[in-house]
């Protein structure tokens, strides 16, 4: 026998069986609307709050908690809770829910309901202090003027997002008179019994949250860099889990430049590694290898692929314990041959990227489909040497130049050729200052907007203002004082006398 869904009284959260739309229906007209659930999200109450502008009194109790950590922390507690406790641990968990709820106007316009109606005590809340209530119960009682007394529902939804529309759920309605007279006195019983909470969440949201009134600018300066900035915070500790080889001194700037790095090459498929010389590109990269899955196939110059050379690829890779197979940049069919034979190749390093800037040699076009579909890594100090087309040559082994990802410079074609016929009348001016200043213009042009989405590159000036600890770790290990070209050793030690 097929039944069909709206003769029933379960409520599953299946397309046009939602909670939240027979709440909207049951509570536009209502009197009263009771609320006992183990969760209540304040992110969620928007779902409901303009179908309640009607109804006199609003009372949720919370039963369990507010989320599944809280009951983590509490389910070895079998005493009921102080009232201080449980005030402490709301505040808590409404902070912690607003940090991480959705960005979105309709969920903050009803937070912005809930503190009014709050305030002006149309909804009370209450906190009930044991572990042990994990009912979920919907009371809604009509106006004298109606057909019935009300309708409970109750089954295992929850007072959220998830529980009123985005799980799947079993709910059941009733409208049997004594199951409604049940419902309604239970509620009073544990009503009676709760702590009554309603100050807690106000003050809570008021001065804890984003919607604190009274963040000042500098505040919201800083929330601006803690949101643009926490994926890089939180990875910090990443590299910490892979093998750095012993005696290793780990230093800032360059774990930061692992950070800036990886997140480049996820967002862009590729990555410029462009330290100044002597700030170790090399370690870097083998840092940011040693982060990435796959494959990882290392083209360089001879001199640089010599064992006997201590800084050389192969021994840098090998003290930190990443397998990669290394070919000299003159034998780029064996580097086609190697990657036709294996498939599970996915990051290409370049080092000395600059010698590739010419799109019309046959090595660049061996290159390009040798990178083509993998994680490109681009080490060169100086990746812009003669012209504009030096950095697009570079950036078209990973980015489609017709429709880049970069943001603003979708066709990276066209942005350079602009910049080279700036360049090519500033030349034919036969006026040396001018051509010296627009080349500046271009220059500063294509690191503001295409080069810093793309790029780690500090310069020593960078790292004596903001790497101090680095370069007394630097002084003190013989062994990373190699990585340094004597002239920067001169500066470093003539810098630290006066720090």
């Amino acid at each position: 026998m097929n039944l069909s869904r709206t003769d029933l009284t379960f409520i599953t959260n299946e397309p046009g069986r939602t909670l939240k739309d027979r709440f909207v229906v049951l509570i536009k007209d209502s009197k009263f609307f009771d609320c006992l659930v183990g969760y209540f999200y304040l992110s969620g109450f928007y779902n409901l709050y303009k179908a309640l502008e009607n109804t006199e009194k609003i009372r949720i109790l919370i039963g369990m908690g507010i989320s599944q950590e809280a009951y983590d922390l509490l389910k070895e507690q079998e005493h009921l809770l102080s009232h201080f406790e449980i005030k402490k641990h709301i505040e808590a968990e409404i902070e912690n829910e607003l940090a991480e709820c959705e960005d979105k106007r309709e969920i903050e316009e009803g937070i912005i309901k809930f503190l009014e109606w709050t305030k002006n005590k149309k909804i009370e809340i209450k906190a009930y202090p044991s572990r042990k209530l994990h009912a979920k119960l919907y009371i809604v009682t009509f106006k004298e003027t109606d057909r019935d007394i009300g309708r409970v529902i109750t089954g295992s939804s929850n007072f959220t997002q998830s529980g009123l529309k985005d799980n799947l759920e079993f709910n059941v309605e009733l409208k049997n008179p004594a199951d409604y007279e049940f419902a309604k006195q239970k509620f009073e019983e544990l009503w009676s019994q709760a702590v009554e909470i309603n100050e807690t969440f106000v003050q809570t949201v008021i001065e804890k949250t984003w919607l604190n009134p009274n963040i000042t600018p500098y505040e919201l300066y800083l929330k601006l860099l803690y949101e643009y900035f926490k994926d890089e915070l939180s990875r910090t500790d990443e590299i910490l889990t892979k093998y750095l080889p012993q005696d290793f001194k780990e230093l800032t700037y360059q774990k930061q430049a692992v950070i800036n790095a990886k997140k480049i090459l996820e967002e862009f498929g590729g990555v410029f590694i462009s330290d100044v010389v002597g700030l170790g590109k090399t370690y870097v990269t083998a840092m940011l290898v040693s982060q990435l899955d796959g494959r990882t196939m290392v083209i360089a110059p001879p001199a640089l692929l010599d064992e006997n050379n201590p800084g050389s690829w192969p021994n840098v890779f090998t003290d930190f314990h990443i397998l990669a197979k290394f070919i000299s940049t003159g034998k780029l069919d064996e580097a086609i041959y190697e990657l036709n034979k294996r498939e599970d190749y996915k990051n290409i390093v370049i080092d000395e990227a600059h010698r590739f800037r010419n799109e019309s040699t046959l090595s660049y076009e061996k290159l390009a489909e040798i990178c083509r579909g993998k994680r490109v890594i681009l080490v060169s100090a100086t990746p812009y040497n003669n012209s504009p087309k030096d950095i697009l040559a570079q950036l078209k082994l990973f980015q489609n130049a017709r429709k880049s990802t970069i943001p603003g410079v979708s066709d990276l074609e066209r942005f350079f050729s602009q910049l080279e016929k700036k360049l090519k009348i500033a030349k034919r001016s036969n006026n040396p200052e001018r051509y010296i200043e627009e080349a500046k213009e271009v220059a500063k042009e294509i690191r503001n907007r295409v080069l810093k989405y793309v790029m780690v590159r500090r310069t020593r000036k960078d790292i004596e203002t903001y790497f101090k600890d680095d370069l007394e770790k630097i002084i003190s290990n013989s062994q990373r004082l190699k990585l340094l070209n004597q002239s920067f050793i001169s500066l470093i030690i003539r810098k630290m006398k006066f720090l």
